[in-house]
């Protein structure tokens, strides 16, 4: 029987294609301080019929495509208030003018949607015998190149009909919540690990409970430096730096219940994501006490460096992103199992850029030891070989989709399957690719590429969303049983 016969993959007529009326409202700013204040001159110097008119045309055009604009224009106005001389007697139709100019349109995936996730949706309330509510994030990426995390809503029906919710045209930023807290024995271990290990980080770390927060952490690098009587050294004000960046990079966000899920963005937010939030694999993680909390690793990029991150929900309302630490987090494809085996968390990487690795910790957010899992060996990986997300629990094993590289630069899925017990095994192995571009999937941003950062099983189909050219995203259904069949040992 030949392979192509063995294996059903039916593709859902269900495309995703960027939209780019889909903006958000972001911060703009022109130049420097003395280039703000000068455009805020200018806007002052204006006569207060005019700040009405120019306000009044502003608000008709925009508001239909933002919620709570006039909200917005305050808040910015805020955010660039201090470059005025003196704010006394400026009119609420003044500020909120001001603050309009500080803003800008982006469109959100302008450029591409694609590279998905899914999970199951934590409300399945509602539906028939056999449906199944799920949740889809994506990578939609604008202008810049940047990436961010985007969310759809979906329906697997019981005829495997897959059913994507039309998103909201009204597209929100969550609030930074103030003041999160932090453990001070994993801040430690991470300044360690960073080399922030000098005289000046313990005098900082000393001051500081066994939690704080980030006030209290700016308070003692505050009193810390204004207590060295000749100056801080270059040293100290690397060691201080490096403190704030890495308490920067660990924080959490707060969406309001009533915006819609597709209205939810998680965009880059901190000077490691400044290029973008890219490729989030998103699982839903079973606790031993049997609690779910949605973990997802995702790459952060600054433009030149890659750092492999961690959010994790347990609502889709409230984020919590968190620095992964130890010698092996590094690169990009870092795929969290599902639940512990044997007491401890699981995880698959690819550190060289060719070969999937596992690891195992007892903290979720540090890792330290790496073994060798999968190399290429068929034509189609030849030139690297990672995961597509998360592995899939099955009776048979973990079943892992991955991603090989062949010649021509084409992507491909794959699949094999790990023993359930002791993961590091490898006990089947497909020879020929899951899923590979067809004709009218080879033209996109990046030509001749499938691609799904997770996938998941449900009635014995595997569901898989995929990237398309790097450019938007379709799905495919295959049996699970004809996958193992088709399986050879290793």
């Amino acid at each position: 029987m030949t392979h192509s016969s063995a294996i059903h993959v039916r593709r859902a007529p269900t495309i995703l294609e960027p939209d780019q009326s889909r903006v958000l409202l972001r911060p703009f700013t022109p130049g420097g301080p003395e280039r703000v204040g000068r455009i805020i001159s200018r806007i002052m110097s204006l006569p207060e019929d005019r700040v009405g008119l120019l306000l009044e045309e502003i608000s008709a055009e925009f508001s239909e495509r933002h919620q709570h604009i006039r909200t917005l224009f305050l808040e910015r106005f805020e955010q660039v208030r201090e470059t005025l001389a003196t704010d006394e007697g400026v009119s609420e139709q003044r500020r909120l003018l001001i603050g309009s100019y500080f803003l800008a349109e982006y469109s959100l995936e302008s450029a591409a949607l694609f590279n998905p996730s899914i999970v199951p949706h934590p409300d399945q309330t509602g539906l028939p015998a056999g449906a199944l509510r799920f949740i889809l994030s994506l990578r939609a990426t604008g202008e810049g190149h940047v990436s961010s995390i985007t969310f759809r809503t979906g329906i697997v029906h019981p005829d495997q009909r897959i059913e994507v919710c039309n998103p909201t045209g009204f597209l929100t930023e969550p609030r930074q919540i103030p003041n999160p807290r932090f453990e001070k024995e994993l801040f430690g271990r991470k300044l360690l690990e960073l080399g922030l290990s000098g005289e000046f980080t313990r005098r900082v770390m000393h001051k500081l409970g066994d939690s704080f927060a980030l006030e209290e952490l700016r308070a003692s690098l505050q009193a810390e430096q204004f207590r060295l009587p000749d100056g801080m050294t270059q040293g100290d004000q690397d060691e201080a730096q490096g403190i704030w960046m890495l308490a920067r990079s660990n924080y959490e966000v707060q969406f309001q219940p009533e915006q819609q899920l597709s209205a939810r963005i998680l965009f880059p937010a901190t000077p490691s994501q400044r290029n973008g939030i890219e490729d989030a694999r998103f699982v839903c993680f079973r606790n031993e006490d049997g609690t779910r909390v949605y973990y997802a690793t995702f790459t952060a990029f600054d433009g030149r460096v890659v750092m492999p991150e961690l959010v994790e929900t347990s609502d889709f309302l409230r984020f919590r992103f968190i620095t992964l630490n130890g010698p092996a987090a590094q690169n990009k494809g870092m795929a969290i199992f599902p639940r512990k085996i044997n007491g401890l968390y699981a995880m698959l990487s690819r550190q060289d850029n060719e070969n999937i690795y596992l690891m195992f910790s007892d903290n979720v957010h540090f890792w330290n030891e790496r073994e060798v899992l999968l190399k290429p060996v068929f034509s189609w990986e030849l030139v690297q070989l990672g995961n597509c997300g998360s592995p899939i629990e099955t009776d048979a094993g973990w079943l892992v989709l991955s991603h090989g590289v062949g010649p021509m630069r084409q992507y491909s899925i794959g699949a094999f399957l790990l023993d359930r017990d002791d993961p590091s095994k490898v006990i089947g192995r497909l020879r020929e690719p899951l899923l590979k571009p067809n004709q009218n999937e080879r033209e996109g941003y990046v030509p001749n590429v499938v691609y799904t950062c997770g996938a998941l099983l449900h009635n014995g189909e595997l569901i898989i969303p995929y990237g398309l050219a790097d450019h938007a995203t379709g799905f495919a259904t295959v049996p699970l049983a004809e996958v193992l069949a088709a399986m050879q040992s290793e």
